[in-house]
């Protein structure tokens, strides 16, 4: 199975739907699975 990750355009979406506190809980469900995809950063 492939591994999904999300891109960093749509991470960036994500992010701003979770800080805006105008968003429903379900955009806020799909914004924190998309981020959980995200590929962690190499330090």
């Amino acid at each position: 199975m492939a591994k999904k990750v999300t891109s960093k355009k749509a991470a960036s979406a994500a992010s701003k739907v979770l800080r805006d506190g105008r968003t429903s809980k379900a955009s806020k469900t799909a914004a924190g699975s998309a981020l959980s995809q995200r590929e962690k950063r190499k330090n």
